[in-house]
């Protein structure tokens, strides 16, 4: 079972944070709380869990992202996870954009990203008219989301902006092996489910060499 983090301490214990590190999410938390008595960016009930069911929660996807990746796309950013925490984690390593339509949300994230001082762009736009878009890179290296969409509709998302050696990194709860069942119908790929640091139930699905198949089933080259 994964084992407690209920506050800063605890998570830059677990995950091996600088202290300049700590003290950025620190301030995320802070920002996040102040913000969510406006705007819902999480649910209020999981605010004395903020360190486990969001910030770890997020964080434990950092491992998984490839030495060499420069560039991360994170879809349904919201509140921030896991892209904003990836972002601070990779402060100076990654290109992060983070996408979410709402506009309250956007404002938020840059809030955050000019407090920690943590440099991403934030698209206010929806997932499916980004592709193309001024400052959007074509493709990226990694893909991530959590509680944006299932799986299969994920991977219709990251699909225009994916290339040979791209990885997603899609955080997803007890229903993780249905959905994969389900995207499996309509994509090909290749996918390890890594149980989470932060839920019991939950699973990191960790997707690479994705593509999608026809209407005979049959993966299209």
């Amino acid at each position: 079972m994964p084992g407690d983090i209920s506050t800063a301490a605890d998570f830059a214990a677990r995950f091996d944070v600088s202290r300049e590190t700590r003290d950025r999410l620190m301030l995320y938390a802070e920002r996040l709380e102040k913000w969510n008595k406006a705007i819902n960016l999480v649910a209020k009930s999981t605010l004395p869990k903020l360190w486990q069911r969001h910030m770890a929660d997020s964080a434990q996807a950092f491992a998984h992202i490839p030495d060499g990746a420069r560039t991360l796309l994170d879809l349904g950013s919201g509140g921030g996870f896991p892209g904003l925490v990836l972002a601070i984690l990779g402060a100076g390593r990654l290109d992060v954009h983070l996408v979410d339509s709402d506009q309250r949300k956007g404002v938020f994230l840059r809030d955050v990203s000019r407090e920690t001082g943590v440099p991403v762009t934030v698209h206010t736009a929806r997932i499916e008219a980004l592709k193309g878009a001024e400052a959007v890179p074509a493709f990226f290296d990694v893909v991530s989301a959590r509680a944006c969409a299932p799986l299969d509709q994920l991977c219709g998302f990251a699909h225009p902006f994916w290339k040979k050696d791209t990885v997603g990194l899609f955080l997803k709860g007890r229903g993780a092996h249905e959905e994969l069942t389900r995207a499996q119908d309509r994509w090909t790929l290749r996918a390890d489910l890594i149980p989470s640091v932060s839920d019991g139930d939950a699973h990191l699905v960790r997707l690479q060499d994705l593509s999608p198949r026809d209407g005979n089933g049959e993966a299209v080259q």
